[in-house]
């Protein structure tokens, strides 16, 4: 017979199992710890920015001012040399440039020779005569002028020259002349022109002849000056203008010697009007310089003439 006791001891069992099982239904089920890996971050090196090589001539030398450092290319941009130079330094002066390229006339840049110039303790210019394996610094002046204008040259290894111009005022400026018969060891100067105006360009053509030509502010005739004794004397030139150009090619540019003859190409200048202001004249010397004539006139857009 089951007693009331064993009942309740029935109850008390079954109770107990229904507790157990709720308690471990309600249990989350564990999870694996999981390891935390941080990630990894590799340093990766920017790609070298390509350069986009800069021809002043026809030659196949072009250099880059990109990520502020001058650099030279004698094979069409396939390796590069670096300018052991400052580049603020090439564009310091009255004049600064635009700073993407070179300041005209500033540099000379051929297959055997190139060179800069430039202003830092002094004057000076920093070349190479081995197509970058070194470079050599020569201090033409160890105090100048800040440039406006500047023009440096290499006639040949016995005729450097340096022209620069600059502490304006208004419309008149002072200018000098230094030249090198040692490659730029010695450095000497020389007289200028008795004016005082803006240069507008200028330059030897051997070790003897050189041009100045002023004018840059409004010129209404060619003023340009020769000497046949590396700047010991000058005298302004004759140019024999057809009067239908009267006015018209006011502004020359530095001559150059052609055969047995010197030639120049003359602007119109910055008011010039005559044919849409571009056309040019060339304009021919049998002297030495002292005397031009007009030959005929220039198409600079197409490199023809008329």
């Amino acid at each position: 017979m089951i007693t009331k006791k064993y009942i309740v001891s029935i109850c008390l069992m079954l109770m107990v199992g229904l507790g157990i099982i709720i308690y471990y239904e309600n249990l989350e089920p564990q999870q694996p710890e999981q390891l935390i890996i941080p990630p990894t971050t590799e340093e990766v090196e920017p790609e070298e920015e390509m350069l986009n090589p800069i021809y002043p001539n026809e030659s196949n030398v072009a250099y880059s001012l990109q990520n502020d450092t001058l650099q030279v290319t004698w094979d069409d941009g396939l390796s590069w040399t670096k300018v052991p130079i400052v580049i603020d330094s090439l564009f310091t002066g009255e004049y600064n440039g635009n700073k993407e390229e070179l300041i005209e006339n500033s540099f000379v840049m051929t297959k055997d020779m190139v060179a800069f110039l430039y202003q830092s303790a002094g004057l000076q210019i920093i070349y190479t005569d081995n197509k970058g394996v070194d470079w050599k610094e020569v201090t033409v002046a160890e105090n100048a002028i800040g440039m406006r204008y500047r023009k440096v040259d290499f006639l040949a290894e016995d005729f450097w020259y340096v022209l620069i111009s600059g502490e304006r005022t208004m419309s008149q400026e002072g200018a000098m002349i230094y030249y090198s018969v040692d490659q730029g060891t010695n450095w000497h100067t020389t007289n200028m022109p008795n004016t005082t105006r803006l240069i507008a360009d200028g330059g030897f053509v051997n070790n003897k002849t050189g041009f100045i030509a002023y004018g840059t502010i409004n010129p209404d005739a060619i003023d340009m000056y020769v000497t046949n004794d590396v700047g010991e004397t000058w005298n302004q030139v004759v140019v024999q203008m057809p009067s239908k150009y009267d006015r018209v090619f006011v502004l020359p540019n530095a001559p150059y010697q052609v055969e047995d003859k010197l030639e120049m190409i003359v602007d119109q200048g910055p008011n010039g009007d005559y044919m849409g202001g571009y056309i040019q004249g060339k304009f021919q010397s049998s002297d030495q310089g002292h005397t031009w004539e007009f030959v005929e006139e220039v198409d600079p857009t197409y490199g023809e003439e008329n």
